[in-house]
């Protein structure tokens, strides 16, 4: 019995240890040289995409910051019925990238990569790679335009395209603010030493 336990324990530890894919949530968000220290996987998962895809490492740290925060398990809140009765959550938004179910699977069949996961740094980097790239292709939006990026990232490439941003002021000034993160950061990493020709 006792080593029924023991075995039940273990098992409990390991699952309570393997729900987070990339390790916690960095403390200093607004320091991309600390953000990289305290998490190198990071960086790792930013070159990658970076050399597959084009986009500069310091437009996907904007853009995460902005999606999750960094919080590879981040999910959008719960709506409620009269304030009280939860009617599930207001979209499938999920991970890193807060990317759609509908989108993630488009993406997973698209690059062949069906095990990729929303709270898996690489993936979720890659995923935004893939739809970064996709945004230059059919808009012609810059890599490192990060506002624009942004904008047709949150927007859908078809609501980019018809302009629905213009009619959310909210938008228009949360797209500001990745441009100005992207900036900070592109000048932080530079600083650093971790700036390199070609990945910022």
């Amino acid at each position: 019995m006792s080593r029924l336990l023991r075995a039940l324990a273990i098992l409990v530890l390991v699952g309570s240890c393997g729900g987070r894919v990339s390790g916690p949530i960095p403390r200093d968000l607004d320091n991309a040289c600390a953000i990289l220290d305290e998490q190198p996987q990071y960086m790792r998962a930013f070159r990658a995409t970076a050399s597959r895809w084009g986009v500069p490492v310091h437009v996907q740290m904007a853009t995460i910051h902005q999606e999750s925060r960094f919080d590879g398990e981040a999910r959008t809140p719960f709506r409620y019925v009269l304030g009280v009765i939860p009617m599930g959550r207001q979209s499938s938004a999920y991970g890193y990238s807060q990317a759609l179910d509908g989108t993630w699977d488009e993406y997973r069949e698209e690059t062949n990569r069906f095990s990729a996961r929303r709270n898996d740094i690489y993936d979720a980097t890659d995923f935004m790679g893939w739809y970064m790239a996709k945004s230059r292709e059919n808009l012609g939006i810059p890599l490192d335009d990060a506002r624009n990026q942004y904008l047709a990232y949150h927007e859908g490439r078809t609501g980019y395209r018809r302009g629905s941003y213009n009619a959310k002021p909210w938008l228009l000034r949360v797209a500001d603010k990745v441009e100005e993160r992207s900036l900070m950061y592109q000048a932080q990493l530079q600083r650093c030493g971790r700036g390199r020709a070609g990945l910022f």
